[in-house]
């Protein structure tokens, strides 16, 4: 069990906590500001932590090793993400049943297309706030057009996004409170993934599980191959057989949406020695 699961998760997982659900914003002024400025500062922010991420690779071991750890705590404690399997946001949207679709800042900020990605799951409908936030906001839709989903239509879009390779990742605004779900890869622009992964930053933290890949039930259909975000699943030598690096998988389970033999499961992180504690 990650860290955030013992500190905000009152004995199970953190992002399945009813009470870490974003409730009401006019009352808690901080955190709908801290919102509202993200949103509208976001390709400002991007452009500074790009620069300050290429100054930090050059920076040497000791030091760097130090603003590495003081950023990641700074992160814990406002904005962190973590991979969710589609079935766990199932749960999330039996909890956070206010799911509006809205646009991808990342790749708003990135010049990637938009397709409404990204989902503010709240307890309770946060409009007002949503439509400050994103007022203006490039590549992105006006306040009509930030689309109310039913929890089967919610559904649907991370089926999607999974065929499309895109993992789905919970979010904070002030942790613990939780406030979006994201589907991204690198190629979308994903910066809490290039900062993670490139640069070591840790604003994301790998998910409660991992692939369990079964050799003997695969028929090599080559459906899963370099489907998976973050590189973990490659082709075998000279054959569509999978080869699984389990030290990179993430547990967003992505994987398993094209996999015609159910080869790919997940497990628990926990009940696999050698990744246990790897978040």
């Amino acid at each position: 069990m990650c860290q955030f699961c013992v500190q905000h998760g009152d004995g199970k997982r953190w992002y399945l906590e009813a009470g870490n659900y974003i409730t009401d914003l006019e009352s808690d002024l901080a955190r709908r500001g801290y919102m509202i400025d993200f949103v509208q500062g976001f390709d400002r922010m991007r452009k500074r932590a790009n620069v300050a991420a290429e100054l930090l690779d050059a920076t040497p071991a000791l030091l760097g090793d130090r603003i590495r750890a003081r950023t990641n705590r700074n992160q814990q404690e406002h904005h962190f993400g973590q991979p969710v399997p589609i079935e766990e946001c199932e749960r999330i949207f039996d909890i956070a049943t206010s799911i509006v679709r809205v646009p991808c800042v990342c790749r708003s900020a990135a010049g990637k297309p938009e397709s409404g990605y990204c989902l503010a799951v709240t307890a309770n409908p946060i409009d007002d706030t949503l439509a400050e936030a994103f007022a203006g906001f490039a590549d992105g839709p006006d306040l009509p057009a930030l689309e109310r989903l039913t929890k089967d239509e919610a559904v649907e879009l991370l089926r999607r996004c999974e065929r499309e390779g895109l993992m789905h990742s919970v979010w904070t605004f002030i942790t613990p409170m939780i406030g979006a779900i994201c589907n991204c890869d690198l190629e979308s622009g994903c910066m809490a993934m290039d900062m993670t992964v490139t640069h070591d930053l840790k604003v994301m933290w790998r998910g409660e599980h991992i692939i369990d890949f079964a050799e003997e039930t695969c028929t090599a259909c080559g459906e899963c191959l370099e489907l998976c975000p973050f590189g973990a699943i490659s082709p075998e030598s000279g054959a569509k057989r999978p080869v699984v690096a389990s030290e990179k998988c993430w547990g967003c389970g992505v994987c398993r949406a094209r996999c015609k033999s159910n080869s790919l499961t997940l497990v628990e992180r926990r009940e696999v020695p050698a990744f246990a504690e790897a978040w």
